[in-house]
């Protein structure tokens, strides 16, 4: 059974809310007449919301690719996996996982 957005909602989240914002500051900034000392800010919201939008982008590239399933491995396939870039990945995975401890010399 499918489950929707079952993966990666902090993504999804990420970029609905950069998709919100966005828009209410590029649509403020084309229709509201902000004025501020004589100084016109409508400009800046344009291209704030124009920017805003840019990045749920990204947001929701990370989202889409979270949640594709049914790709199988070279594994599955039938062929081998466990080559050097593969070590790699893992010894740089644990690096990155693991809490590192240093010694103080006594």
């Amino acid at each position: 059974m499918y489950d929707g957005v079952s993966h990666c909602k902090l993504a999804l989240v990420f970029a609905v809310l950069m998709d919100l914002l966005g828009v209410i500051s590029l649509l403020l900034g084309v229709f509201a007449s902000l004025e501020i000392q004589g100084r016109d800010f409508g400009d800046l919201l344009v291209y704030s919301g124009a920017l805003l939008v840019l990045l749920s982008l990204g947001g929701w590239v990370m989202w889409y690719s979270g949640n594709i399933e049914g790709l199988t491995s070279k594994k599955e396939l039938g062929g081998t996996v466990g080559g050097a870039v593969d070590r790699l990945a893992r010894s740089l995975s644990r690096r990155i996982r693991l809490p590192r401890t240093h010694s103080s010399p006594t």
